[in-house]
């Protein structure tokens, strides 16, 4: 589990494929910090498994489900990604519950800059669009955020970016066109399978 507390600004490295998955590795410093293989990162808010620690970064295996969930696959060498180490008892929740299991991928359609902070308009997949609500949270790249407004036909929603997270996540460098990771919040896709009377 993760909080969306984005804790480092990381580096893709290299993505070296092997069939329809590939291994990932990424410079770093902070998060491997008391990392090791079989520990979790999140980057970009795909949880991964860490298989190896370097003097540099770290090396993750990635599988064909999330190249196909996620944007993993159309990393660039030297490409910012946003690094969270998984959740701890003791740790902190500044954001919200956050999986690292991304839902799909969202397309930015707009920026609009204000005078201390952003607004980011992202279209979403229809099918998660009942699981976005205004006021809600919502996981983008791996950031926990506050969901602005919602737009119903096409699906949409805004949410605004404070400084703080402009400089210290990849969010503060995209733009119109780019693609993003989104999570829905688990604990809606929890009460929409009650309430729907499916047993389990």
């Amino acid at each position: 589990m993760f909080t969306g507390i984005v804790e480092e600004l990381g580096e893709a490295v290299r993505l070296d494929w092997h069939g329809d998955a590939g291994v990932l590795v990424v410079r770093c410093a902070e998060v491997t910090v008391d990392s090791g293989p079989g520990d979790s990162v999140a980057v970009n808010g795909v949880c991964l498994t860490v298989v190896e620690v370097t003097t540099d970064g770290f090396t993750a295996d990635v599988m064909k489900e999330t190249f196909e969930r996620s944007t993993l696959g159309g990393l660039m060498p030297e490409e910012p990604v946003n690094l969270e180490r998984a959740a701890t008892l003791s740790t902190r929740l500044g954001g919200h519950i956050v999986q690292g299991h991304v839902d799909g991928v969202g397309t930015v359609l707009s920026r609009t800059a204000g005078t201390r902070w952003d607004d980011l308009t992202i279209a979403l997949p229809p099918e998660l669009a009942r699981y976005v609500i205004e006021k809600g949270s919502i996981a983008v790249d791996g950031v926990s955020l506050t969901v602005v407004s919602v737009v119903d036909h096409p699906p949409a929603f805004t949410v605004s970016l404070i400084p703080t997270t402009m400089e210290r996540t990849t969010l503060g460098r995209v733009a119109a066109g780019h693609l993003v990771n989104l999570e829905v919040d688990v604990i809606a896709k929890y009460v929409e399978r009650l309430a729907s009377g499916v047993p389990s």
